[in-house]
């Protein structure tokens, strides 16, 4: 003997047996419990940046983006959209429109006062109450691939797109 249970929606009525009627509240429930994890920074792995062809910038942080008006400005724009791609838009989001989860990078000024403001945050990353907002990118991407990937993102910002 199957037990059935009625189901009604606008359109129409089915009756469903009470095991899937069951099975599919657990799913919705589920899912609803999981829904803040989609939501939140998870853990996201840092991606390789081929920076083989970018004049090497050495140990020592720069202060302002050396990519800049420099010779190989348009290699390093080419290397900083794949890096970005790669590294950064999973938090704040493609093109650098962020859909919440990170600042819009798009609204990072132009120049030096955004190259400190960048800097700052690719070698120290972000925390709150001892949560990790942001990974110290520079623990995993070079400094040549991170200027890059800065020249990349002063071809999208709101100052540069007249937004």
């Amino acid at each position: 003997m199957t037990i059935t249970k009625t189901v009604l929606t606008k359109t129409s009525s089915a009756k469903l047996p009470l095991r899937l009627s069951s099975q599919v509240g657990a799913i919705a429930l589920a899912a609803l419990l999981a829904s803040p994890l989609a939501w939140s920074h998870g853990s996201v792995t840092p991606q390789a940046v081929d920076i083989k062809d970018l004049e090497r910038l050495g140990d020592e942080w720069r202060e302002e983006n050396p990519y800049r008006d420099h010779p190989q400005q348009e290699l390093a724009i080419d290397i900083g959209a794949r890096a970005y791609n790669s590294n950064c838009a999973a938090c704040h989001g493609l093109e650098a429109k962020s859909g919440g989860i990170a600042p819009d990078l798009r609204e990072l000024e132009n120049g030096a006062w955004g190259d400190e403001w960048f800097k700052e945050l690719v070698t120290n990353g972000a925390e709150r109450n001892g949560r990790v907002l942001m990974p110290r990118m520079s623990d995993y991407v070079s400094q040549e691939g991170l200027w890059a990937i800065r020249t990349w993102l002063e071809t999208v910002s709101m100052e540069t797109t007249g937004q």
